[in-house]
Formats: structure tokens, sequence, C-alpha cells
């Protein structure tokens, strides 16, 4: 449960992915190449939220007034439903999560049976909860990997985009964003020289992703 515990809160959580989403879209031109995404679900009230290595790991995180939902899927798990000859979703993955939270994985873009943890936070919960599953001896449901993904701060972004995008963005305009400051097209060029910053800030305005003052 430590790993849990180490988890930002979820209004904490959506305010980062929102961040490394951002980030994503300034630094990466092709979609298909982001680690992170974050897009209104089909519900109004639904944002959605996407982290994808590229190599086969994934994790969507549904914010919603009923709560925020973590789906996580570790690809070499032992508890990945193509691990097992029924192809079924481990015991007590789903079982203990609220019916209103677990309906936000109904979305086809989550693909539900994909899974190999699922944790959860309703409105009053003090801490992330996580059902009853029995992961064998030596084995790994993939939070680890989940929690390794988020980065909560601007210098452990900055040696993610080295490694992940090859690129080193300017620490001082990383800083800005995870403060909050409005993004701006010289932000844009400083970060990626080869970005059209109108693009940019197009795709940042249709994602929602723009502050109020941008």
């Amino acid at each position: 449960m430590k790993m849990l515990d180490s988890l930002p809160g979820p209004n904490s959580l959506q305010k980062l992915m929102r961040i490394q989403a951002t980030l994503n879209i300034v630094l990466c031109q092709e979609e298909w190449l982001r680690y992170h995404r974050y897009v209104q679900g089909s519900n109004s009230d639904v944002w959605m939220a996407k982290i994808d290595n590229g190599s086969g790991n994934h994790f969507m995180i549904l914010f919603s007034s009923k709560g925020t939902i973590i789906k996580g899927f570790d690809h070499e798990s032992e508890l990945s439903p193509y691990a097992q000859d029924e192809h079924e979703v481990w015991p007590g993955i789903y079982e203990s999560v609220p019916h209103e939270l677990l309906s936000l994985l109904d979305d086809d873009a989550v693909e539900k049976n994909d899974v190999t943890f699922c944790i959860w936070h309703e409105p009053n919960d003090v801490r992330w909860q996580k059902g009853k599953v029995k992961i064998p001896k030596g084995a790994s449901d993939g939070l680890g990997i989940f929690v390794n993904s988020i980065f909560p701060t601007p210098k452990a972004f900055v040696e993610f985009a080295e490694d992940y995008f090859e690129t080193t963005p300017p620490m001082d305009i990383v800083e800005q964003i995870y403060n909050d400051f409005p993004i701006t097209t010289e932000m844009i060029q400083l970060l990626n020289p080869n970005s059209e910053p109108k693009e940019v800030l197009q795709e940042l305005e249709s994602s929602g992703l723009l502050s109020k003052d941008s």
C-alpha cells in the first residue's frame, strides 16, 4: 500500500496530467508518439488521461465528479488476461470498485478488459483504494510502472523528456508551465524550435488545455 500512498490525490494528479499532456503536445508533433494525453471523455463530466509508453503498457485515468478511477495494463504482468488460457480479468481487480466509477470504464477507448490493476478514489476518500487481489510471488501488476510515469516536478519531467523525446526542454520554461503560467508562442518556440506555435496553440485550445489567460 506504500505505492498508493506515494500517489498524488485526484486534484493534484489531474493538474499534473494536464501539464504533462500540454508539454507532450509542444514537444512532439506526432500524436501517436506522445507519452501523456488528456482529453474530454464521451461524457462532458469526464476527463480522460492516458499514459502510453509505446511498448505495450498503458494507463487510463478518468476524472469525474463521482470520483477518479485508474485502470492500468502491464503487458508483461502475469495478471494480464493474455497470460491466461481463459483470457479473463484477474480475480479481485474490479469486484470492489464502486459501480458509478466502474461504469466510467465502459467507454470503448478505455479497453476495460486490458487490465492488470485498478485503483480508485471517491470524493470522500482520504486515500486511493484497491481491491483484494492476490498477486503471485515475484509478479507485478504494473502499479509501480504507473507511479514512475508521473513526474511531480519540472526536474523529473525534463529528465524524462531527455530520455523519451531525446531533447532537453529549458528548465525555467517547464517550471513556468508547472506553475500555471499562461503558455505563449515564445514559450513554445523555446521548448521546441521545430514546432509551429500557432498550430500548437490551436491543438492546445481544442484539447481544453489552454488557460483562460493564454
